[in-house]
Order: structure tokens, then C-alpha cells, then sequence
């Protein structure tokens, strides 16, 4: 019988089963990375230049740098919460975020089409937020959209007013 043992050197201060699963949680983020390199070595890359290569790169860099920093907060919550919930992976998590949404009511006002379930609470619970968040995201976001509405609206009427 063989043993395993690894050796993780770092310069922060953590325990030893917190390297592994930050190692754990990279390796990951460099096998989707090195995967994705692959991809764009066949000649797929639905790019023209090296600069758009290296920008399409650049961008997926950072989108795995995200990705990863998604996982962690969704790991250390489940690991808070003691259970092993299907919906803390991170695609199951976005799926699931992506349901929040806004429509425009026939008052002109825009609102969040549902309330937000206990299962999105869980998820936002990761991300230190809560639903009080989302509602005033919404609020604000809607304020925003009256504003360029109302801005359209004089501009097709002739009127020119400028934001402040």
C-alpha cells in the first residue's frame, strides 16, 4: 500500500485542511483553464489577430479568477451550514440567482418579478447579503431606469435636459 503526502507552502497563516481545499478549489480553476487552452488550440477561436486572442484569454482569465472566488464563498457556507445542498455548486448557483428579475409593471415602475426564495436566500447568505439587498438593488435600479426613460422621453419631445 502506498501513501500520499503533499506538501503546500504558503505565506498566509491557515490550517493545513484550509491549504488543501484552497489547493483543491485552484486545481480546479487550472484544470477548466488548461481545458479551455485546448479548446483554443483548434484553431476555434472565433477570434482574428493575437490581440483579440490574448484579450479572449485575458477575459477568461479573470472570469475563472471569479469563478473561483464564487466557489470558495459557496464552500465555506455550506461548510457553515453543515449540509451538502445541490444548489451551493457554482452552476447550480447561478442557475438558480439567475431567476431574480425584474419586470416593468403597466405603472411604468420596474420590480422584482418574484420574491426572492429561501433556496436564492441560502446562496446570497454566501455573499453576505440577503434579500433586503436585492430589494433595494431593484429599487435603485429601477430609479436608474426612470431616469434614462424619462431623458428619452424629453429628448423625443425636443426638450434637451442633461443628467447632473
Amino acid at each position: 500500500m502506498r501513501s500520499v503526502c503533499f506538501i503546500i507552502i504558503t505565506s498566509e497563516k491557515m490550517t493545513a485542511e484550509e491549504a488543501l481545499e484552497l489547493y483543491k478549489s485552484r486545481d480546479g480553476s487550472e484544470k477548466l483553464f488548461r481545458g479551455d487552452k485546448s479548446y483554443l488550440g483548434n484553431r476555434s477561436l472565433r477570434v482574428h489577430g493575437s490581440e483579440s486572442v490574448n484579450n479572449k484569454i485575458f477575459i477568461e482569465f479573470v472570469a475563472l479568477i471569479l469563478r473561483n472566488k464564487f466557489y470558495t464563498y459557496l464552500k465555506d457556507q455550506m461548510r457553515k451550514s453543515e449540509k451538502k445542498e445541490n444548489f451551493m455548486t457554482v452552476p447550480a448557483a447561478l442557475r438558480e440567482l439567475e431567476k431574480i428579475e425584474m419586470i416593468r409593471q403597466t405603472d411604468g415602475n420596474y420590480r422584482l418579478d418574484h420574491a426572492v426564495t429561501a433556496t436564492q436566500k441560502q446562496i446570497l447568505k454566501a455573499f453576505d447579503m440577503t434579500e433586503k439587498n436585492i430589494r433595494e438593488q431593484a429599487i435603485g435600479i429601477n430609479q436608474q431606469l426612470q431616469t434614462i426613460n424619462q431623458v428619452k422621453g424629453e429628448h423625443a419631445h425636443g426638450q434637451k435636459k442633461y443628467l447632473p
